[in-house]
């Protein structure tokens, strides 16, 4: 009796299942649940009550786990794209403890995400109209971060063609990778053929994609969900509309998450923002955010130029000759300005 008792006890009691660890990632964290995806995992049923958009793919099981209050005491927060270590404590029904947060690669502020390889910067052409003023913010926020970064204009079959290579001279001429794209086509062309979709720039975006967490970020109603749709195959999110009269988008994503697209690449869906502050950052700093800058600062007559109001400057020099687009330099003065005023409420 006594050996029985303590073969049951090291299985972990009467009625117990043995509790074991696993390694994952959080693909979403919403009313104190992490939802964590464990690749070639076991092949028990996938829980019943999983949220729709949170469908596992084939050699996936997606565990609903609770945070340990250590992390609140240690004021650690678990992340979107955090790898983290978890205590199974029922696999049948999927549930487990989250126990400990595997070290970082890094950290994003806006969007919260963690591990994250490369950033999409995902704007519309039309409806609503590019914000360049926004679009530099957050070129600027990942560049401050070290995320490499590609720029996807979205809606190109609603916009001029003239307007769009406009935006993507602009954009390339400054060192980014720049694609035209249109999700929604693409959306419609999934649900009549999907076994047909052969869109050279569509594959072009996923092979950037693969094997790599990548987030994507832009204001509402520009098109992330639509285009999160088209890149998998077992998750239709809700896209949104826009107001009509106000040519602005619905947030139809309300939490970061990653969505599981199979070989180790996870593309994470964001919340959409209508406006972004500028990171933590001296004004002598921003030059280095516009790569465009570079090549013209030498010819630059005083040295630690700032390239606003200084004689002689290289840089403002270029802009007068079409070399750098006005549209960038007016958006620098912007800023700086921006953070000359920050650094004068710092300190009065």
């Amino acid at each position: 009796m006594r050996n029985k008792r303590a073969q049951n006890l090291s299985s972990g009691g009467f009625g117990q299942q043995k509790k074991t660890d696993a390694e994952g990632t959080i693909i979403k964290g919403i009313s104190g649940f992490y939802y964590v995806a464990v690749e070639a995992a076991s092949d028990a049923a996938p829980r019943a009550d999983l949220p729709a958009n949170l469908a596992p793919r084939e050699g996936m099981r997606i565990y609903q786990c609770r945070a340990r209050g250590i992390f609140r005491k240690e004021k650690k927060k678990p992340l979107v794209g955090d790898r983290v270590r978890i205590e199974i404590l029922d696999e049948e029904a999927a549930e487990a403890n989250l126990t400990d947060i595997l070290p970082r690669k890094n950290e994003l502020i806006r969007p919260a995400a963690a591990n994250v390889d490369q950033a999409v910067v995902f704007f519309a052409l039309k409806e609503p109209e590019p914000d360049a003023v926004l679009l530099d913010r957050f070129l600027i926020l990942m560049h401050r971060q070290e995320v490499p970064v590609l720029i996807c204009l979205n809606k190109k079959d609603l916009a001029d063609s003239g307007v769009s290579q406009h935006w993507k001279m602009i954009y390339e001429g400054c060192g980014y990778q720049v694609l035209l794209i249109s999700a929604g086509i693409w959306e419609k062309e999934k649900r009549s053929e999907p076994d047909n979709q052969k869109d050279p720039e569509l594959e072009e975006l996923r092979g950037i994609l693969e094997g790599k967490t990548t987030v994507i970020a832009g204001p509402s109603g520009v098109g992330k969900s639509t285009l999160t749709n088209v890149l998998q195959d077992t998750v239709i999110m809700e896209t949104g509309e826009i107001s009509r009269k106000l040519h602005k988008g619905k947030n139809t994503t309300r939490h970061a998450e990653l969505v599981p697209l199979g070989n180790g690449t996870y593309f994470c869906d964001t919340p959409g923002f209508a406006s972004l502050d500028l990171p933590d950052m001296e004004k002598e700093e921003l030059q280095t955010c516009f790569q465009e800058f570079e090549p013209f600062e030498q010819r630059c007559r005083f040295q630690g130029c700032s390239h606003v109001t200084e004689p002689d400057c290289g840089v403002r020099e270029a802009v007068q000759g079409g070399k750098i687009a006005p549209e960038r330099y007016e958006n620098y003065c912007r800023f700086y300005r921006e953070l000359q005023d920050r650094e004068k409420h710092k300190y009065s």
